[in-house]
């Protein structure tokens, strides 16, 4: 067994991992993950046996004697081939991968692992082998995900009468690639609640749209001709991912949100497991916003906590 850092000429064999992994998303694929090349400096790595077949990958960066797991993506540890990777098996990897990376100068891991609803069968082994080998928990977001199996919880009286009163007020909801008027709404409300603006630019949104047609998708509600709200959608393997959710001062009086994701978790997740609205915190988990919180669980979510962890080399 042994470590080998990713480069271009590996890009067929990784994505072919990650397409047959049992706990990859298009997110790993190198055509997402190489989008903003230019703003980390990519470090990942790949396991082989000894009969040379990749088994497992690691999407990863590195600043200084620091390696992430990876600082431009929601969530990543080992992506493990299904039959090959048992707790033996990572045991040994995580073996080699120290080995190696403090031959490479590196002092300090931060691990970020999947979130267990991204699997398609169990795929915890790294969590183990975080715990052998010292790893002290970093951070954890607090995300808040519907379950659409036969235990799924109904919208809240509060979220179904803001559904009746978005429909009688004439908000519909669409599915659309109205991406610029959109990204307007949306960066405005950002800068002017935050400060901040959207991680992806709209010439990047577009890109990665273009690069995964049937994963990334835009629902808007409207009132006529207006954008009142939204929120852009990561389809994978068992989730719907909520990003980039938004609403207009007009979308709030008019209660759009609830009527959008009943819209989405009714009639478009019919392959998915769960419905995932994301994290609602700042400050490495350390700040919870409660008001996110109380909206996503009076639309049936429950908490799904997104782990990091830090190990010193």
């Amino acid at each position: 067994m042994k470590i080998i850092r990713y480069t271009d000429k590996y890009k067929s064999q990784w994505d072919d991992l990650v397409s047959n992994s049992r706990n990859g998303t298009f997110l790993h694929l190198r055509n997402y993950m190489d989008y903003h090349s230019d703003r980390f400096e990519d470090c990942s790595l790949m396991c082989a046996d000894e009969k040379d077949r990749i088994i497992a990958v690691l999407p990863a960066n590195i600043s200084g004697e620091t390696l992430y797991s990876h600082q431009g993506l929601t969530y990543g540890g080992w992506i493990t081939d299904i039959k090959a990777v048992t707790a033996t098996t990572m045991l040994q990897m995580w073996e080699q991968m120290v080995e190696f990376l403090r031959s490479e100068g590196v002092r300090t891991l931060i691990y970020k692992t999947i979130p267990y609803i991204y699997h398609s069968c169990p795929a915890d082994e790294d969590i183990y082998a975080l715990f052998r080998y010292g790893g002290q928990l970093y951070s954890t977001l607090i995300s808040t995900a519907v379950s659409l199996q036969e235990n799924r919880l109904a919208f809240n009286e509060n979220a179904t009468r803001g559904i009746k009163y978005a429909l009688k007020h004439g908000v519909i909801i669409e599915h659309t690639n109205d991406y610029s008027q959109y990204w307007d709404l949306l960066s405005s409300l950002l800068f002017e609640k935050y400060k901040t603006k959207p991680v992806h630019s709209l010439a990047e949104i577009l890109l990665l749209k273009k690069r995964f047609p049937e994963n990334i998708k835009l629902y808007v509600a409207r009132k006529e001709d207006e954008i009142v709200a939204g929120a852009v959608i990561f389809f994978t393997k068992n989730v719907a991912h909520a990003q980039y959710i938004a609403t207009s001062e007009k979308g709030r009086i008019l209660k759009a949100l609830p009527l959008l994701f009943d819209y989405v978790i009714t009639n478009e997740c019919n392959m998915c497991e769960y419905f995932d609205f994301g994290t609602s915190n700042e400050d490495s988990g350390r700040i919870i916003n409660n008001g996110l919180i109380r909206q996503k669980t009076g639309m049936g979510g429950r908490g799904v906590a997104y782990n990091t962890f830090k190990i010193e080399l």
